[in-house]
C-alpha cells in the first residue's frame, strides 16, 4: 500500500500542478484593482480556462486522500512537489523552453528527496495529538494566511507577503486534509466533516493571495517560494500535531530530516526555473 500511496501522490501532484498552472494563466489577465479581494473569485469563475484548473484541483483531492490513506505524511507531501517536475517537461517538450543544468539538478535532487523520506518515514501509525494541539497548528496557519488582508489597509500587502501567505494557507489546508483523512479512514464522519470545510476555507483565502501574488510578484520567486512553503512547513509542524515512533535516528529520523532538505532545495532549483516558473504562474 505504501507504494500505491506514493504512486496516488505523484497523480495528484501532476493534476494540481497543471491546474494552477491553467488558473494563474487567468489570474495574470483579471484587473489588479481585485486584489485580495472576494470579487476577484467571481471574476475568475467566469473563466473557462480558470474554472478547469479548478476542477483538475479537485480530481487531485481524490489521490491526495487515498496517499493520504495508504502512505506516511511526510512522505505524500514530499512526493507532491514533483510536479515541478512535470511542468519542466512540459516547457522543454512542447513550448521549447531552455531546461538549464541547475533544473535538471533540482529534478535529481527531488528525485533523491522523495526517496530519503520514504527511507526514513516510520511505518504509516500516526495518531492525533490532543484536539487543543491540532487546532492550535491549523490557526497558526490560517493567521498567518490572512496576514495580508490585515497589511492592505496599510499599503504593505507586497508580493512576497502575498506568496507566503498563500503558501502558509495551503500548508494549513493541507494539514487539514490530512486530519480529515484520518477521521474517514476512522469513519468519524462529522470531525472529517468539519476538517474538510476548514481546509476549503483555507484553500480558498490561499487562493485569493496566490492568484494576487501572481499579479505583483516575479514567477521566478513566486512559483518555487510558495511551492516550498506550502510544502514543507507541514512536515516541519507535524510533531506538534501527530505522534510518530521512530525506532532508530541513523536509518529513519535522519535520513527523512536530510530528504526534506534536499527535496527543498530541489523546489528551488526547479521551480526557479524560468519555464517551470512561467508554466506555473500562467505565463
Amino acid at each position: 500500500m505504501f507504494v500505491a500511496g506514493l504512486a496516488a501522490a505523484l497523480v495528484a501532484s501532476a493534476l494540481f500542478n497543471i491546474g494552477v498552472a491553467l488558473q494563474a494563466l487567468e489570474a495574470r489577465q483579471a484587473p489588479k484593482k481585485l486584489g485580495l479581494k472576494v470579487g476577484i473569485l467571481g471574476h475568475l469563475l467566469k473563466r473557462p480556462l480558470w474554472v478547469l484548473g479548478l476542477a483538475l484541483a479537485f480530481v487531485g483531492l481524490g489521490p491526495q486522500l487515498l496517499a493520504l490513506a495508504w502512505a506516511p505524511f511526510a512522505v505524500v507531501q514530499t512526493a507532491l512537489t514533483a510536479g515541478l517536475a512535470l511542468l519542466l517537461f512540459i516547457g522543454a517538450r512542447y513550448l521549447g523552453e531552455r531546461v538549464d543544468a541547475r533544473a535538471l539538478v533540482g529534478v535529481a535532487l527531488l528525485i533523491v528527496g522523495v526517496a530519503l523520506v520514504s527511507w526514513g518515514a516510520p511505518a504509516h501509525a500516526e495518531t492525533h495529538r490532543g484536539a487543543a494541539a491540532l487546532v492550535a497548528v491549523v490557526m497558526a496557519t490560517a493567521i498567518l494566511a490572512l496576514v495580508p488582508f490585515a497589511l492592505r489597509r496599510v499599503g504593505l500587502d507586497r508580493g512576497m507577503v502575498l506568496v507566503l501567505a498563500s503558501g502558509a494557507g495551503l500548508a494549513g489546508a493541507n494539514i487539514a486534509t490530512k486530519l480529515g483523512s484520518d477521521e474517514i479512514g476512522g469513519r468519524h464522519w462529522p470531525s472529517a466533516g468539519v476538517w474538510g470545510l476548514v481546509a476549503l476555507a483555507l484553500a480558498v483565502v490561499a487562493t485569493i493571495t496566490g492568484m494576487t501574488a501572481f499579479q505583483k510578484c516575479a514567477a521566478t520567486v513566486a512559483v518555487p517560494v510558495s511551492t516550498a512553503v506550502q510544502t514543507f512547513l507541514p512536515i516541519i509542524l507535524e510533531p506538534l500535531f501527530l505522534r510518530e515512533h521512530y525506532h532508530s535516528v541513523a536509518t529513519q529520523a535522519l535520513p527523512m530530516a536530510a530528504g526534506v532538505v534536499v527535496a527543498a532545495i530541489g523546489v528551488v532549483l526547479v521551480g526557479s526555473n524560468p519555464a517551470v516558473a512561467e508554466l506555473a504562474a500562467g505565463g
